[in-house]
């Protein structure tokens, strides 16, 4: 069966460059467009995995992981940002996210990670 990720950035860029480094790796991919929808769709069905921006409108990654974390939501999530404060680093994994990735993410790098997350090593 395979994996469910959710991909959550308001940039179409972003989102196709991430689903096409997802895509030779045969998980099922769904996009949202903000943290929302993202939110929509978290509660509504199961995710194995969500890539997480931080900087989008309406609400932003960091208060998707704090609604995530006071619903006791647990699904490996990477935040994926430009960016490189290491205060919102440290924020980001005490709310939950299992790693934090600069953009833009190398391939490899965002695989192998998706892969430990997915316990797929």
């Amino acid at each position: 069966m395979k994996k469910r990720i959710l991909i959550v950035d308001d940039s179409i860029i972003s989102r196709k460059k991430i689903r096409g480094m997802l895509l030779p790796q045969f998980f099922e991919i769904t996009e949202a467009v903000n943290g929302r929808q993202a939110l929509e769709l978290i509660f509504e069905q199961p995710f194995d995995c969500i890539l997480l921006d931080l900087l989008m409108p309406e609400v932003e990654g960091q208060e998707v992981l704090e609604q995530m974390r006071d619903r006791g939501i647990k699904i490996p999530t990477i935040v994926l940002s430009a960016d490189i404060q290491e205060t919102t680093r440290t924020q980001c994994l005490n709310l939950g996210a299992i790693d934090f990735i600069n953009k833009p993410p190398l391939p490899d790098h965002l695989i192998n990670v998706i892969k430990l997350a997915l316990n797929m090593n």
